[in-house]
């Protein structure tokens, strides 16, 4: 089991303060996530997938869920695994996404009950389609959250998210490169995006606020 080497920085009322101002303001934001979580942890973190990535312990990622699972790499070619907050690193993010969860609530009103997470791993070539993490009216996946976990990323190495426009369905407003440490938050039904092909080796996590209790399959 990999160990913290020290205590993670506990969430900010202003770090929450304006990440609530950003979703309500443009229902999407990109921050700096190592004063909220600290480096050590961004760091034991990407150790974590790195060692899974090396392992054959990612499994090829679909889409949907349940039965609709499909797995298509035409249009989404990543590999992932679920968090289950085995392991130190991840009880502390547990304990950080936990708190998110609640101080969203408190400002946004959105009835977010629990989180899901997972690792993802994007290989020279991979990408995903442009895509909306919910469907309009389900009411499962709220709020989606991604972290990246590379060091050194050069302009060169691609993978960046393209965040598209809420309102106008061709216009992007957002080009976020996968940095160690870069947050992304968005509404799930709302912003559509896409990962551009990476030329290296790209880690990250994801996770979704939902408001239903009960998980589904993964």
């Amino acid at each position: 089991m990999i160990q913290l080497a020290e205590p993670v920085p506990s969430t900010t009322e202003t770090w929450l303060d304006g990440l609530a101002d950003g979703l309500t303001e443009h229902g999407w934001m990109t921050l700096d996530a190592t004063p909220v979580l600290g480096r050590p942890l961004i760091q034991q973190l990407r150790d974590e997938v790195r060692i899974l990535d090396r392992t054959d312990a990612l499994r090829r990622a679909g889409v949907g869920r349940g039965a609709d699972l499909t797995r298509d790499r035409s249009v989404r070619r990543d590999k992932i695994a679920w968090l289950q907050g085995h392991t130190g690193p991840q009880q502390a993010l547990f304990g950080v996404l936990d708190a998110l969860r609640a101080g969203l609530n408190q400002r946004l009103f959105l009835g977010l009950k629990r989180f899901e997470t997972h690792y993802a791993t994007y290989h020279a070539g991979d990408f995903y389609k442009r895509h909306l993490d919910s469907f309009r009216g389900r009411a499962s996946r709220v709020v989606s959250l991604v972290l990246y976990l590379n060091d050194d990323w050069q302009p060169l190495d691609g993978g960046e998210l393209q965040v598209f426009n809420r309102d106008s369905e061709h216009e992007v407003c957002g080009l976020v490169p996968p940095e160690a440490g870069r947050m992304v938050l968005f509404m799930s039904e709302e912003i559509p995006h896409e990962v551009l092909p990476a030329h290296r080796t790209r880690y990250s996590l994801a996770c979704w606020f939902r408001q239903d209790e009960v998980p589904l399959p993964l």
